[in-house]
């Protein structure tokens, strides 16, 4: 994955994005990743791979508890 886009965001844009995924709001995460990116808005895409990516960490580290 590519988190070229992950890096553009705040760490507070950052807890935001991964607390809409686990409540599976990814709609409402997308559209803070493509809120809060700096520079060039991100595509749809673009945001759906980093969802996808943030998706499997998040369900990563839950299983590892």
């Amino acid at each position: 994955m590519n988190d070229s886009l992950w890096g553009r965001l705040s760490a507070e844009g950052q807890q935001e994005v991964d607390r809409l995924i686990a409540a599976g709001r990814n709609v409402q995460a997308i559209l803070v990743m493509r809120e809060c990116a700096t520079g060039l808005k991100p595509g749809i895409h673009e945001c759906v791979d980093l969802l996808d990516w943030r998706f499997i960490a998040l369900r990563q580290a839950s299983d590892e508890r």
